[in-house]
């Protein structure tokens, strides 16, 4: 998948199950944190509450929602990371 991590690579620096950190850059919109957070908890289990946290550029145009969910395995960061750029307002994710 073009302009995803390698698989391979996630594997080899990371022991899953784990925490993985996604830093989603975009609107500075009210809703832009809840659509992160929304797609994010669409690839866990119902109980399942990931960590996450907000800061707004010094005019209020973008946000940075860094969140910090539990993720089984090197395909389940994949699927978030495709979810996760479709999200309305995303201009960069990492």
């Amino acid at each position: 998948m073009e302009g995803l991590p390698n698989r391979e690579l996630l594997e080899a620096m990371h022991s899953f199950p784990c925490t993985y950190t996604f830093k989603v850059i975009g609107s500075g919109d009210s809703q832009f944190a809840g659509r992160v957070v929304s797609a994010v908890r669409g690839h866990l289990t119902e109980d399942a509450e990931p960590a996450f946290s907000t800061i707004k550029s010094s005019r209020g145009n973008h946000m940075c929602v860094t969140i910090e969910p539990v993720v089984e395995s090197a395909d389940m960061v994949l699927k978030m990371y495709v979810t996760l750029r479709d999200v309305e307002g995303v201009v960069m994710l990492m």
